[in-house]
């Protein structure tokens, strides 16, 4: 919520540090520089998506706005080189790079040339910024989608073209022209318009409303859940399942409002989000309700647990990883060292109307004596940001009152933290155990059958 920068000139003889920017609260700054000059990154209550502040290293008092605040359009990275200024930007969901030309060092910068905006060929992808040298024309980045593996471009900033570096390999019999990715938008409940990433495996689908489909959601803390590429996903893909990403409300994909608009008093909306854009892909045919799984980890484990107490018989299987799903009880502990530092992305209970709202969503909270479908809750014993005893508590209380004979599985790794064990293969078995639960529960294989990639 709140930042602030010092600096100081490594060549001052009393090596003193100076505010660039002040404490203010509600006032975030990210500082890069060149030449003269500070370029500042500042969002605050009014510019939420964040504007391009520039002043002189010499008097940092005389600021002007070189990128002013969009609505449509965060803000999201600035990196400058001798002779340019990259930035990153997020628009309609997608990640953007425009690459301005600045004047030679030492002169003025009053204004930014009109920017060169790098072109993609794929409707639905993800950048990430590389390391590049300041001294060179060269900037690099890593692009992928969720059809397309990791890959290293180089861009020059003086031509505009782009070179190919190195390509992730992905082994086996493996396409690209195989899969197919859209992007399509679903109508939340008051309106807005919910992003989906779609990809799906072209000569395996029907998309007739009969197709298996893995729905996966997160949507807190102003987390972008990228649309990039998952290789273990090809596992479920040459199967025929349809995978599709909800970007919805508490994430980061649509701008800073996006995220305002899925916390504390307004956290309902990622639930509700998440439900919409089920049935959206539903109603359009992407897949049939008896073959749709929803899988979420942490926050996204609370995601997918409160969904299951608000509207259980939308779906027929779901994965909650090192859930969060005992929201009330553990904000309610202090003690535990990340609580009060999350207070500003649920709320204090201690505070009687947060007790109310959270209470409302709370997944242990909220189980009633009804069907729930096949579910799959897992956690971890040394997990420090969600105890283990939460996905233990939520399967208990399951266990308790479900009126079915659904699958219900825990699964406590007495050896794991929140980010699964160390280790590539022990990764790998935990996405194939889950896995593994998805294609039982969907009739896609039966318990002998063997399960390969």
């Amino acid at each position: 919520m709140t930042s602030f920068i010092l600096y100081m000139k490594k060549n001052s003889p009393a090596k003193e540090l100076r505010y660039l920017t002040q404490r203010i609260k509600g006032i975030d700054t990210i500082a890069t520089h060149r030449g003269g000059h500070f370029f500042i990154k500042q969002r605050s209550e009014d510019a939420f998506n964040s504007e391009l502040l520039i002043c002189p290293i010499e008097d940092v008092s005389k600021t002007s706005i070189l990128i002013p605040h969009r609505e449509s359009v965060k803000l999201d990275q600035v990196e400058v080189s001798r002779d340019h200024l990259i930035v990153y930007e997020r628009e309609d969901g997608l990640e953007n790079i425009i690459v301005y030309s600045l004047p030679k060092v030492g002169q003025p910068i009053e204004n930014l040339a009109n920017g060169r905006r790098l072109q993609f060929s794929e409707t639905v992808y993800s950048i990430l910024p590389k390391e590049f040298q300041f001294n060179s024309s060269i900037l690099r980045y890593s692009y992928s989608s969720l059809r397309t593996p990791p890959s290293v471009y180089d861009y020059d900033m003086n031509t505009g073209e782009s070179s190919l570096k190195k390509r992730q390999e992905v082994l086996g019999d493996f396409d690209i022209e195989h899969y197919e990715i859209v992007r399509r938008w679903a109508c939340a409940e008051d309106g807005s318009n919910i992003p989906i990433s779609i990809v799906y495996r072209k000569d395996l689908v029907k998309l007739d409303g009969t197709d298996p489909l893995l729905l996966y959601g997160y949507g807190s803390y102003e987390v972008v859940n990228e649309p990039s590429f998952r290789g273990e996903s090809l596992s479920l893909l040459n199967r025929g399942i349809v995978f599709a990403i909800a970007h919805i409300r508490g994430g980061g994909e649509m701008g800073r409002k996006w995220y305002d608009d899925g916390k504390l008093f307004k956290k309902k909306n990622t639930f509700t989000d998440f439900i919409c854009s089920a049935e959206y892909l539903l109603a359009n045919k992407f897949g049939a309700k008896e073959k749709l799984c929803i899988h979420g980890r942490s926050a996204g484990g609370l995601l997918i647990g409160a969904v299951l107490t608000m509207k259980p018989d939308l779906f027929r299987c779901a994965i909650a990883e090192v859930a969060f799903v005992d929201v009330l009880t553990t904000m309610l502990d202090s003690s535990i060292p990340l609580t009060t530092a999350e207070y500003e992305e649920w709320g204090n209970p201690n505070i009687k109307d947060y007790y109310t709202y959270i209470k409302s969503y709370s997944p242990v909270d909220n189980v009633q004596a009804r069907s729930y479908p096949d579910t799959l809750i897992t956690g971890g014993l040394h997990d420090p940001r969600v105890g283990y005893w939460e996905p233990a508590k939520f399967v208990a209380k399951l266990r308790e009152f479900k009126t079915d004979d659904n699958l219900l599985l825990l699964k406590c790794d007495m050896g794991a933290g929140h980010f699964s064990k160390s280790g590539r293969f022990d990764k790998l078995k935990e996405v194939a155990f889950v896995y593994a639960f998805i294609l039982k529960s969907l009739g896609i294989v039966n318990c002998g059958d063997t399960i390969s990639s």
